[in-house]
């Protein structure tokens, strides 16, 4: 995610550490750099130049120049406006009305609104106890029925039943009556979309939007279209009365200029960011948190909020217990490490939440989520014995787990060399030590000094 622009950014952000003062020359390079870089990442050119002129006026201020650290002043007052461009601060759902709450959903085809739309009706299942009816109004194509009553069956939600030959207003208006009279808290209504902004797709919303008056009006649409993106949510903008956007495969846009625009063009909140095709994926939008992400200081806040939400309390209880007693982290407690790790959204997920040097850091160690599952695939072709004592894992033991889990011998030893790292560093941190612990790291994650 914004690989393109972090790297820029970090460019230009070390070159000015490396002064000993700022002066209006060298601001003035600097941002120069900060400009292509904004516009590389397909940024909306009104957007840099109020971006560029706040953060000119800034630096040039007598307490930057003054500054011992110049170059923390600067990184910080990047940041700062990056996060004033994105909206400030996280702008929550309103259900604050007569359940139910209609949420409704628009945007064009392929945006990705069905699959919001089951991943919004899991966040409020799990994180806001709330009863959740989903219904879809798109009777132009029979799949995305499918697709939202298949997304309903899996996360144990309500889906009231729709068909191609209905009119989208009488669906919405039944389905409304429903939630009603069943006590949901929440209605999520998926429109139709189409391939490009068209006047019937504009009427049919807004005949939906009269009929619903819903709370919420989200615009979902998908990051990577970039300077695509930003357009069409100032045409919705412009023709419904939107209370938040929701951007999608924002981790599929490595520019990130969508996520920088669409907030300043439209004036409307960026409330959800999704990633992934999980149902998991769907992430409260923090302009702050963001922004660090940009500039490689990743966000680890959002990484302590899902390791709360997502690991098995129970089971990291039990592992803590273990090693207080002095017993060793075995590699049946290391597979399991890793499918707490895929709950909270993969590796790639945990990654692009670690600040940039130590995310870096870790990819070099070549792990993946195919890593991962050729990992717990090696580890389940073992025999209990082997998992507990893995120093009894000799020539022979070692062919057949091989042959079993259909890898080369070699994956064995690449799993038993990183299982040892994170042996060690288990250790370390059963003993209380933090410093040592993050010494610990530095031998798991090659390239770390």
């Amino acid at each position: 995610m914004f690989d393109n622009l972090t790297n820029r950014l970090s460019g230009v952000i070390k070159s000015l550490r490396g002064q000993s003062r700022l002066t209006e020359s060298n601001v003035q390079d600097a941002l120069r750099e900060v400009r292509m870089a904004l516009l590389e990442a397909d940024v909306a050119l009104p957007v840099v130049k109020e971006f560029i002129s706040h953060v000119k006026e800034r630096a040039m201020g007598q307490d930057v120049l003054s500054s011992l650290t110049p170059g923390q002043a600067i990184i910080g007052i990047v940041h700062q406006e990056l996060t004033r461009l994105m909206g400030e601060h996280n702008d929550a759902l309103d259900l604050n009305t007569t359940p139910p709450a209609v949420i409704l959903m628009a945007g064009l085809q392929g945006a990705g609104k069905t699959t919001t739309s089951g991943k919004l009706a899991k966040l409020l299942l799990e994180q806001n106890k709330k009863k959740v009816l989903l219904v879809s109004c798109d009777v132009y194509r029979p799949a995305a029925i499918e697709q939202l009553k298949t997304l309903a069956g899996q996360l144990g939600v309500d889906f009231f039943p729709s068909e191609v030959g209905q009119l989208p207003i009488d669906i919405a208006r039944n389905a409304h009556d429903y939630a009603r009279k069943h006590f949901h808290d929440v209605l999520i209504v998926d429109t139709a979309g189409r391939l490009a902004i068209d006047q019937a797709m504009m009427d049919e919303i807004k005949a939906l939007h009269a009929s619903l008056k819903p709370i919420e009006t989200l615009f979902v649409v998908d990051a990577m279209q970039g300077q695509d993106a930003v357009n069409t949510a100032k045409a919705f903008s412009e023709a419904l009365p939107l209370t938040g956007v929701v951007l999608t495969k924002l981790d599929g846009d490595s520019r990130g200029g969508a996520a920088l625009s669409v907030r300043h063009i439209t004036g409307k909140p960026i409330k959800f960011a999704g990633v992934g095709e999980k149902l998991t994926g769907l992430e409260a939008f923090h302009p702050e948190r963001m922004a660090s992400r940009i500039l490689g200081m990743g966000d680890v806040l959002s990484l302590i909020e899902e390791a709360q939400r997502g690991v098995d309390q129970e089971e990291a209880q039990k592992l803590a217990k273990k090693l207080k007693s002095g017993k060793d982290f075995d590699l049946e407690d290391f597979k399991q490490q890793l499918l707490q790790m895929k709950k909270m959204g993969g590796m790639s997920a945990f990654m692009d939440k670690l600040p940039a040097q130590l995310g870096q850091a870790a990819m070099g160690a070549q792990v993946d989520d195919k890593a991962i599952n050729r990992i717990e695939g090696i580890i389940n072709s073992m025999t209990p014995a082997e998992r507990q004592h893995p120093l009894i894992l000799k020539a022979s033991r070692k062919r057949r787990i091989a042959a079993g889990a259909g890898v080369q011998v070699q994956e064995i030893n690449r799993l038993l060399n990183q299982f040892g790292q994170t042996q060690k560093m288990m250790k370390m941190m059963s003993k209380g030590g933090m410093s040592k612990m993050m010494r610990g790291m530095k031998g798991m994650l090659p390239g770390m000094r």
